[in-house]
């Protein structure tokens, strides 16, 4: 019998990427790397993340709080609470949190390998910045690439 796992709200290996707080729900350890998910809490006023694509997963976004600003490719969207957002391999986009208050949303990734750039990301933060350099050469690393 295979045994399922809970993370209560409490637990959960979490870090900071810059200014933004992961929570890792599911690393893929539990799903043979089939599904990987993370909640990320996006202060207010944080524009940090490029512009980017992926080659190898998909991803998707529920916001749970707050609201956030969707790019992708030369459109532009905010996502309010209970809005979810689909990105397939190969499409361009990135989010931001211009407003006021914290946005928290939760975030998966298929296939899960995605969640060790995030762990990857964290460690490039230097006074509250990401190393946008780094990033790219993290990025290269996760099939990631600049739109």
């Amino acid at each position: 019998m295979t045994n399922v796992n809970i993370v209560s709200g409490s637990s959960g290996e979490t870090f900071k990427a810059g200014p933004i707080e992961i929570r890792v729900l599911e690393d893929g350890s539990r799903t043979d790397n089939r599904f990987g998910a993370v909640m990320i809490t996006v202060p207010p006023k944080v524009d940090q993340i490029p512009p980017h694509l992926h080659r190898m997963h998909d991803e998707t976004f529920l916001v749970i709080s707050g609201k956030l600003r969707f790019s992708a490719g030369n459109d532009s969207y905010e996502v309010a609470a209970g809005g979810y957002m689909v990105v397939p391999i190969g499409a361009p986009h990135k989010f931001t949190n211009p407003f006021d208050e914290p946005a928290v949303f939760f975030n998966s990734f298929t296939p899960a390998y995605y969640v060790n750039y995030l762990r990857e990301i964290s460690r490039l933060e230097t006074v509250g910045q990401l190393n946008k350099e780094g990033i790219l050469k993290v990025m290269a690393r996760y099939a990631t690439e600049p739109a």
